[in-house]
């Protein structure tokens, strides 16, 4: 297999985050959850009561800020400079505040440079808003996610009852239709389909069926890439 760049890109609660870490774990690749890094600037500037509409003060805590990650046995944990946030960041304060942190220009361009250089060798797996479109527009294979607001808001709605979160399904819908304007109509790195993504309806999907989808996408390109170097092998000899 190739060490490719797979970009997945698509709306909050698309089940992006999942599917990316299920691709990555069965090619062997990194996974870079970049939502995660956007919520743990958010975690922190509520934490530091910084605010949230200050563009200059959340990049200097950004400049200040370490964000890690580091494989579990069930999921990926997430640092704030060594301190443990994987939980926290997603908290519904956090939810509510991450498209306005993320929209600022001064703080999508250092967490963008973070990212390129992670993907500088090849071989991981992002997913994001705007990983196919800004963050790895030269990724090999990039896949745009889609679910009807209804079906993503009652996803968020199980796993808040699941964690004992008492919520309404359908202030989590308008929820997600105010979160899809919000990413989907600001000036910086919107949330669009970069035009040579393949779109995916997981609406009625099962992970597992959306994973399958995705690997043979990969390997079908991995076959294209394998036959496309043969080629200029050949020719140069």
């Amino acid at each position: 297999m190739n060490k490719i760049n797979v970009a997945i890109d698509g709306p909050a609660s698309a089940g992006k985050s999942t599917i990316a870490k299920k691709v990555a774990e069965e090619l062997g690749f990194i996974y870079l959850d970049t939502g995660a890094m956007y919520r743990t600037l958010t975690y922190a500037a509520l934490a530091k009561q910084v605010s949230l509409e200050d563009e200059e003060a959340l990049y200097r805590l950004l400049r200040e800020t370490e964000i890690t990650f580091s494989a579990g046995k069930e999921k990926q944990h997430v640092y704030l400079n060594a301190a443990d946030v994987t939980e926290i960041i997603r908290s519904e304060d956090v939810t509510q505040n991450v498209s306005l942190v993320s929209s600022f220009a001064k703080v999508r361009k250092e967490m963008v440079a973070r990212q390129k250089e992670i993907a500088k060798s090849g071989g991981v797996v992002m997913d994001g808003r705007d990983i196919g479109t800004v963050v790895l527009p030269q990724a090999e294979v990039k896949i745009f996610m889609t679910a009807t607001a209804e079906e993503r808001a009652l996803r968020r709605y199980k796993e808040n009852v699941a964690k004992g979160i008492n919520t309404s399904l359908e202030e989590l819908t308008e929820d997600m239709r105010r979160r899809d304007h919000l990413d989907s109509t600001r000036a910086i790195s919107p949330l669009k389909r970069a035009d040579d993504a393949i779109e995916l309806d997981s609406t009625h999907l099962t992970i597992d069926e959306v994973v399958q989808e995705i690997l043979a996408v990969i390997t079908q390109k991995n076959k294209t890439l394998t036959s496309a170097e043969s080629t200029i092998l050949d020719v140069s000899k």
